[in-house]
């Protein structure tokens, strides 16, 4: 019995595999979807994904993905340059500048080995504070108190994000490093 396989199809489905959080199914129904249902979606997401290789690159101040030399972030003089945020990625910055709640500037530090400590030393010139929006790990806190430390000689507040119990969820849900982190950062009503 000869294995049903179309080899561009295949392709397609592979590829759409590579990106994060699609399983088989998924990318079958996608890879399906443009070239069978939606074939002008198809093209237009080539399209989108073309041009957007092509046009972002990191802004030279913060990391952050850009189409100019700074994003629009860095060059927004109404933004508050006092207060630093740190970040992992660009999609944190899209997350918090979803929330509305922040009104300063970035830093993105995906790794420990990614910092660089020139770089970054010119970031925090007139900072007086440096906010860390870090996912709670040991590596993150080893992150935080490397920078911290390399930083020592400036004055500048630090603060991180409050970590814990997530609304909604059931506390026999919530790993044990949350639920530590959510009675050591407990409030009084």
């Amino acid at each position: 019995m000869k294995k049903y396989k179309i080899e561009a199809f295949e392709n397609l489905v592979s590829a759409f595999q590579e990106l994060p959080s699609i399983g088989k199914k998924s990318a079958i129904r996608m890879a399906y979807n443009i070239v069978m249902e939606d074939s002008f979606s198809g093209m237009k997401l080539a399209h989108a994904i073309e041009e957007g290789v092509k046009s972002i690159r990191r802004c030279k101040r913060c990391h952050n993905m850009s189409e100019d030399e700074l994003c629009f972030i860095c060059a927004d003089e109404f933004r508050d340059s006092t207060t630093l945020c740190i970040v992992q990625s660009a999609k944190d910055i899209i997350s918090i500048e979803e929330s509305g709640q922040y009104k300063g500037i970035y830093y993105i530090v995906s790794e420990l080995s990614d910092l660089d400590e020139y770089h970054l030393r010119r970031a925090v010139k007139g900072i007086e504070e440096i906010i860390f929006a870090f996912p709670p790990s040991l590596a993150t806190d080893t992150m935080i108190l490397y920078i911290e430390d390399k930083l020592e000689n400036k004055e500048i507040r630090y603060s991180k994000i409050a970590q814990g119990v997530p609304t909604g969820v059931e506390l026999d849900n919530i790993d044990v490093l949350s639920l530590t982190r959510a009675m050591e950062s407990r409030v009084k009503i």
